[in-house]
């Protein structure tokens, strides 16, 4: 492709195929920022390529697992527009909450402060409802700042979707007296590299693990697919509250 068709494709917002690649030295020099381990095969690059735009649904706690990892090596993340998140949830979640902004409630006008976000920190996490023809001018502003933008819900034209298709807790009658371990089936998809469909179960809370996903149906659920921050929330209150025990 010409440079000239390549400058009008971006222009437009339009990122070519091969944009959708990872590669051993775009890890290297910090072009993909690295995610939990299980995460990794859910992404095209392996992690989270700057300049993306990757959208999620249907869990909180999957949108906070995926900041762990980058804050972890020393990346600066925010989350705009989720005033139930807080610090013990993302904390439980892997997230170094030193290098954490929360922005719970950005205003009547969230475009700026999202854009000045995008500006210094290298992951921004939105779940503001937005017009698509802001949320298209911010798709375009974290390409050029080389930032990853995290979006919780739908998206126009985001890079990678990431779906949480259902949500399984550890029951309390295994002996365990807090809901401590979570399963989530997840499916991934998106454009160029990330539209081959992908499926895993992933693993969030103690003993975790990694369990591919056979063909066929996903898990079932009583739970809702979104018992994220407020089932983490609870979680780590029960933690933290002093237990009676028999002598």
């Amino acid at each position: 492709m010409s440079r000239s068709a390549t400058a009008s494709l971006a222009a437009l917002g339009v990122n070519p195929a091969s944009e959708l690649t990872s590669t051993t030295t775009d890890h290297a020099t910090g072009r993909v920022l690295p995610v939990r381990g299980e995460l990794a095969g859910l992404l095209p690059w392996g992690g989270l390529r700057r300049g993306s735009t990757v959208s999620v649904g249907g869990s909180t706690s999957l949108l906070l697992a995926l900041l762990a990892g980058a804050t972890a090596d020393g990346c600066w993340a925010a989350v705009v527009g989720l005033p139930q998140v807080g610090v013990l949830a993302a904390a439980e979640l892997g997230v170094s909450v030193q290098r954490l902004a929360l922005v719970p409630r950005p205003g009547a006008d969230p475009g700026p402060v999202i854009a000045a976000l995008l500006d210094g920190i290298d992951l921004v996490a939105v779940a503001c409802p937005l017009p698509p023809s802001l949320a298209r001018r911010l798709t375009a502003r974290a390409r050029q700042r080389r930032a990853v933008l995290i979006a919780f819900g739908s998206w126009p034209s985001a890079d990678v979707e990431l779906t949480a298709e259902s949500v399984r807790w550890n029951p309390l009658d295994d002996g365990a007296d807090t809901l401590r371990r979570q399963q989530i089936s997840v499916r991934s998809g998106g454009r160029g590299s990330a539209g081959k469909p992908r499926q895993m179960v992933l693993t969030f809370g103690e003993e975790e693990i990694e369990l591919p996903l056979v063909a066929g149906e996903p898990a079932r659920s009583d739970e809702p697919a979104d018992a994220g921050p407020d089932r983490v929330d609870e979680l780590a209150a029960r933690r933290a509250a002093p237990r009676d025990r028999p002598a």
